[in-house]
């Protein structure tokens, strides 16, 4: 789907100005995103692998839930609906806990330049595993894995290249710290 989105400046401030997707990703314009990692308090991290259909790094493992935030819409907002699309759960705002917003700034062979803010949230998995519902769209399969399976996937990602995204290591190690400090 081609939306709108909300164009910001390169230190992610609002423009005033909003553009389709398709040209925001053309031209290299700064926007927002929104990350969401889930947990559970037994400690394992929810996965989403990418669908095969998607332009950017197919059938990648990665965070849990992930979107680009529309034109005129809070990011909570943005989280609320990503995650209701994404694995068909519904949470509130106090869900939600803010870990940063990241820098995310990368040029595609495929033509894409994606000059992204990650808006970065960690959220609690209180539903299991199979009652999450994955929008075929955007996501293959989901998986939890165990807080050790997420930090070897983050020490060895030069060796895996199904799991995460290599530029992006430190944003992998801020988001496993957070989920270990909720969780502990």
């Amino acid at each position: 789907m081609d939306e709108y989105i909300d164009i910001v400046d390169i230190d992610g401030k609002p423009t005033g100005k909003s553009e389709l997707k398709s040209v925001i990703h053309q031209k290299g314009y700064y926007h927002n995103t929104v990350h969401i990692w889930f947990y559970t308090l037994d400690g394992e991290i929810l996965l989403s692998q990418r669908s095969a259909k998607k332009t950017i790094c197919p059938l990648l493992w990665d965070v849990s839930v992930a979107g680009h935030i529309d034109a005129g819409e809070s990011i909570e907002q943005a989280a609320i609906r990503e995650i209701k699309e994404e694995i068909g759960i519904s949470i509130s705002k106090k869900d939600l806990h803010k870990i940063g917003v990241f820098k995310c700034f990368q040029s595609y062979e495929n033509g894409i330049n994606d000059n992204e803010f990650h808006h970065t949230f960690i959220c609690e998995l209180e539903v299991l595993l199979f009652d999450l519902i994955p929008q075929e769209e955007e996501v293959e399969a989901l998986k939890l894995v165990s807080a050790y399976d997420f930090n070897e996937l983050i020490n060895h990602i030069e060796d895996d290249n199904s799991h995460f995204i290599p530029s992006n290591k430190s944003y992998y190690e801020t988001v496993f710290q957070s989920i270990i400090k909720a969780i502990t």
